[in-house]
């Protein structure tokens, strides 16, 4: 199998995964309030990360991270998985996740408005257009395309779901100077957030029950939303930037399949019926995010 192949399917099975993740923080929800599905998740990710570089042998990379990467990444640990995931669960424990999941997705958005004051970037008229874009398809999707009529479903689940991207971006920004091993690095993020999480829920919440089915989704929620995608995803990206893999842009694109295939799992796997305002205010986001990523000049 040559490495352009390999590279999409590494990229289309994580792209796959990854769209089955909205429904099982729904499904988790159900049993488990947002802290309780973040503590279980997390163990379950700290777990699989540990396993996945103990498989690479690379786990040594935690020992051998530096005095000032071990800070770096323990800081970070405090915006990813601890404020980010806390915000984003109770997010979708407030809202239909046909709603939190598209506006979740205007993140690179969010990105790039915080590029600006922080990595001293400028915004361009595209960029600009690109936002607009955007931010109308999280209008559109929040009102159930009743503009006129302004009235969310949950105006703090919505500004929750709009206050996740900026923890997200934010760690995103501040990983750029990273130069720890990707996989160890967020590993050392996830052991040293997993103490807050875990007095979060003592403060807050209790311990989650000793039961099959919501440990089981909260098992699938920390193995493929923080886990195992990560490792496959970084795995397509390499064998893409290879001199026959195609190109990192081509695997990065499929990454626009993911919240419309989200669509239709929340439909059958959770049972919400998909409004017609959410697959417009979508579409928004979606030319949205790609008007911000395209660039004549990396085109040619």
């Amino acid at each position: 199998m040559t490495d352009s192949k390999k590279a999409m399917l590494y990229g289309l099975a994580t792209v796959s995964i990854w769209s089955t993740v909205a429904s099982a923080f729904k499904i988790a929800l159900r049993d488990l309030d947002p802290l309780q599905l973040l503590l279980c998740a997390c163990a379950v990710s700290i777990a699989a990360l540990a396993g996945i570089l103990l498989l690479q042998g690379k786990l040594g990379e935690l020992a051998r991270m530096g005095r000032k990467e071990t800070l770096r990444c323990a800081l970070l640990g405090l915006l990813n998985p601890f404020l980010y995931y806390t915000i984003l669960f109770k997010a979708y424990d407030l809202l239909p996740a046909q709603e939190a999941q598209p506006i979740n997705y205007t993140w690179a958005v969010t990105l790039s408005l915080l590029s600006v004051p922080l990595l001293g970037q400028k915004l361009s008229l595209k960029a600009l257009a690109a936002i607009l874009l955007s931010y109308l398809g999280v209008v559109v999707i929040s009102t159930h395309g009743d503009l006129l009529d302004v009235r969310f479903s949950s105006l703090p689940g919505v500004a929750l779901a709009l206050g996740s991207t900026v923890i997200w971006a934010l760690y995103w920004i501040f990983n750029t100077r990273s130069q720890a091993n990707p996989m160890a690095g967020l590993l050392m993020s996830f052991l040293t957030g997993f103490p807050f999480i875990l007095a979060a829920t003592l403060l807050f919440s209790e311990l989650p029950p000793l039961a099959a089915g919501p440990l089981l989704a909260a098992t699938y929620v920390g193995l493929f939303e923080m886990g195992i995608t990560f490792a496959l995803w970084l795995t397509a990206m390499k064998y893409a930037a290879r001199p026959d893999g195609g190109g990192t842009a081509r695997v990065a694109n499929l990454i626009f399949l993911s919240p419309f295939l989200s669509l239709v799992f929340i439909h059958f796997l959770v049972g919400e019926t998909i409004h017609p305002a959410t697959v417009v205010g979508l579409a928004f986001i979606i030319v949205g995010n790609a008007l911000m990523q395209y660039s004549p000049r990396k085109r040619a």
